[in-house]
């Protein structure tokens, strides 16, 4: 089994790539989705609730775009609420990898999709990694088309890693400025070769 971590930047496609791993056959896993989890857990919400007060509880319930807005304008805080949640996070993935090895599934690439995966140095099971590189205005006009304001999106672009220095760390890149099915080609021959690479350890 080649556990493949895939990374990028905001509005840069990394789950676009991942649903066309999905597609060709890899187990696939979003840390995004384990953080939406997480947020429904009582332990966790009870940590933020003494970290960033009643405010972002409006009527008892978490204001999620609050969080994020506020994480957005404080590296402190973004520091803060992310050593909260990923070391639960990076927990899920261990486990959910250690579940597929003892089921002995027939799954031999599995892609896990981890926007903070040279941030946070989640590497140790993890043997390929892939960043999805998208130009910055692209990645801004498909923020937009998502709801979120040019304004909000650069300051989330501009809080992770360039995406230069992630591909420059990363094994592959997949470029996802131009069509769906110029990525999709990408995505598909990079499959293949990872596939190979199974085949021939």
């Amino acid at each position: 089994m080649l556990v493949v971590g895939l990374t990028g930047n905001y509005g840069m496609g990394k789950s676009t790539a991942l649903g066309i791993f999905r597609e060709l056959g890899a187990a696939t896993l979003k840390a995004d989705e384990i953080v939406a989890s997480l947020l429904c857990d009582r332990k966790v919400l009870d940590r933020l609730r003494e970290m960033l007060g009643e405010d972002i509880f409006p009527g008892g319930v978490l204001d999620k775009a609050k969080i994020a807005e506020m994480i957005f304008r404080s590296k402190e805080l973004k520091d803060a609420v992310e050593g909260v949640l990923h070391p639960l996070v990076f927990e899920k993935i261990d486990n959910f990898l250690e579940d597929l090895q003892r089921r002995g599934g027939s799954e031999r690439i599995v892609v896990i999709e981890i926007p903070l995966l040279f941030e946070r140095g989640y590497t140790g099971k993890i043997r390929k990694t892939v960043t999805v590189v998208t130009d910055e205005e692209t990645a801004l006009r498909r923020l937009e088309k998502a709801g979120i304001s040019r304004e909000s999106g650069m300051s989330r672009l501009k809080a992770q890693m360039p995406i230069g220095e992630k591909a420059a760390k990363s094994d592959f890149t997949i470029e996802n400025s131009g069509t769906l099915e110029e990525t999709r080609t990408q995505v598909v021959a990079l499959y293949k070769r990872l596939l190979e690479e199974v085949r021939a350890s």
